[in-house]
């Protein structure tokens, strides 16, 4: 049988890396897509054997570095998930937001999923496979960072497009949407605010700021067959 394939762009960052984790218990071989290939390399040999844990280094911005890691997945069998997570914002406020960040947030957090998800639409179709689109609770309230949010609100919309278009192949696609993650971005931030943390944790009910572990077992539940009937959701974490 054709090994199943899952494909988690951004995969050398916190977040990235823990969901290639999580995916690996009912996945045969993890692709660590990155525009840093060297950082994703790392995050594989922390991950487990090279057969299994495969780092990529790609553009999810260009269609043609795309095409070639579509290539790369299929050598190694078939795409079953799609984790749509590379993201990064700019600007604080909408007065702070040059023409060009906007575009670039544009580019990477809205247009780049839609590239990514074409790129392996076939195979997705050939595994009646899932697509899990990584947003931000910045796309369904105003947090700041505007380019950005308005980029994960349109990947929410987005999720509800590949639901509703590709159900009729077996494809589900939903979203979640990460609130605060102690990740090495938040790290950095808590060093210059060491009340950082503190601050965040009060919007939380939990009362306490999520982990990437958190936010993997999301995926997880979302690409397994726990959730099979489940598609065109946002599960905010």
């Amino acid at each position: 049988m054709t090994k199943s394939v899952a494909v988690v762009t951004g995969a050398a960052g916190d977040i990235g890396r823990a969901i290639a984790k999580r995916l690996a218990d009912d996945h045969d071989v993890i692709l660590l897509v990155d525009l840093d290939l060297a950082a994703a390399e790392k995050a594989a040999r922390t991950l487990g054997p090279a057969e299994r844990f495969v780092a990529v280094g790609c553009d999810v911005t260009s269609e043609e570095s795309l095409a070639a890691m579509a290539r790369t997945a299929a050598t190694h069998g078939t795409v079953r998930t799609l984790v749509n997570n590379a993201g990064a914002a700019r600007a604080v406020s909408l007065h702070g937001t040059s023409p060009d960040d906007w575009r670039a947030d544009s580019k990477l957090n809205l247009e780049a999923p839609f590239l990514c998800f074409r790129a392996v639409e076939d195979q997705l179709t050939a595994t009646q496979g899932s697509v899990i689109n990584i947003a931000s609770v910045n796309g369904m309230h105003v947090f700041g960072h505007p380019a950005y949010s308005a980029a994960k609100a349109g990947m929410l919309h987005f999720t509800k497009l590949v639901a509703v278009e590709y159900g009729k192949y077996g494809i589900r696609s939903n979203a979640v949407a990460p609130g605060t993650v102690r990740t090495q971005a938040w790290e950095a931030r808590a060093a210059a605010n060491p009340n950082v943390f503190e601050e965040a944790r009060r919007w939380y009910p939990l009362q306490r700021v999520a982990r990437p572990e958190d936010i993997a077992e999301a995926v997880g539940f979302l690409a397994g067959p726990l959730a099979s009937a489940i598609s065109g959701v946002c599960l905010p974490v």
